[in-house]
């Protein structure tokens, strides 16, 4: 069976939901490591690719040929808030590739930070506001660089987004039938893999230099995102909490319909879990559990996140009225 139990929630001792799902735990040799439900589950990685998506932008020396800071790199693999310190990061990115922001195809949304109830910009909003942004940065980025059209470099047969495929495939050791071709929330190719292979990359992101594959270039990626946790997401958001709490070690990044991946760098581990029903809190109450029952947290890791597995349901006014708990057995191999 592909999913299993998660999360549920009860009330007044009542099951009212249950959240099923999948895990992987693999070491960066791809060996797997525990489980539950179907590993090998094809799996959308949405925003979780973003680090790999940049990878060709960097294997090709983009950070040096537009003299980045780390600041910028970070952007690269983020889904922003869309506060002003993210837009001023994306203008930096187009001015280094001296592109207007109507070059981005990502089109625009309501900026998260407004959705949060955050202090910024009145508005009006545009595509410097989109969470993906920094990612359309670098694509346009890569393309100036490379001499290649900028009115389709969201194409799938772009020159762009062939050499995206065959670096995923490199970092992942992928063939063609494990990966299954879609669209993503802003407009760019997206891709289906197995969810331990999702685990397996954030192992890697995670090692660095030590990775046996494009170890330099994840090595620049992983330290730009922990280095700026802030750029990655943005004030209350899951990636920047989980990166200042993992002390330096950690390295993660959110996909959009309940998806996450996490990599250790102390562990030369990384996980990655699917909700099926794409709720938020059950995943994030999912990561948090898998990494006590995985031995990665120690009392003060636990007692931070102890927000984001959100263990009792309350009411507007605080009245205790639920729990939240995890249900899944952890199989080791």
């Amino acid at each position: 069976m592909d999913w299993t139990a998660l999360i549920q929630t009860d009330r007044a001792g009542l099951t009212e939901c249950v959240h099923f799902g999948a895990i992987a735990v693999v070491d960066a040799q791809g060996r797997l490591l525990a489980s539950a439900g179907n590993p090998e589950l094809m799996t959308f990685t949405r925003s979780t690719l973003k680090p790999f998506q940049a990878l060709p932008f960097v294997e090709a020396g983009g950070v040096e040929h537009f003299k980045l800071e780390s600041s910028q790199l970070a952007l690269l693999c983020a889904s922003h808030n869309g506060e002003d310190r993210h837009v001023v990061q994306v203008e930096k990115l187009l001015s280094a590739a001296r592109l207007g922001y109507k070059r981005l195809q990502c089109g625009c949304h309501t900026p998260y930070f407004v959705e949060l109830g955050l202090k910024g910009s009145a508005g009006p909003y545009d595509e410097r506001h989109h969470n993906c942004s920094g990612k359309h940065a670098g694509f346009l980025a890569y393309c100036v660089q490379h001499g290649l059209p900028l009115d389709n470099y969201l194409a799938p047969d772009h020159p762009l987004q062939q050499a995206i495929v065959r670096s995923l495939k490199q970092v992942l050791g992928l063939s063609d039938g494990h990966m299954v071709a879609g669209t993503d929330g802003c407009s760019a190719p997206n891709y289906a893999i197995p969810l331990s292979h999702l685990a397996l990359a954030y192992a890697r992101l995670a090692q660095g230099a030590a990775s046996p594959v494009m170890g330099s270039s994840l090595a620049h990626l992983s330290h730009a995102m922990r280095s700026h946790p802030d750029l990655v997401s943005g004030t209350a958001r899951n990636d920047e909490a989980f990166m200042r709490i993992g002390r330096g070690d950690w390295v993660t990044k959110v996909g959009a319909d309940g998806v996450q991946a996490i990599g250790s760098l102390s562990r030369g581990q990384g996980l990655a879990i699917k909700i099926s029903d794409g709720s938020k809190p059950a995943l994030f109450a999912a990561s948090v559990a898998l990494m006590d029952r995985l031995g990665w947290l120690d009392d003060a890791q636990r007692q931070a996140l102890e927000p984001w597995r959100a263990p009792d349901l309350r009411s507007v006014k605080g009245q205790l009225v639920g729990q939240r708990r995890a249900v899944f057995e952890l199989r080791r191999t």
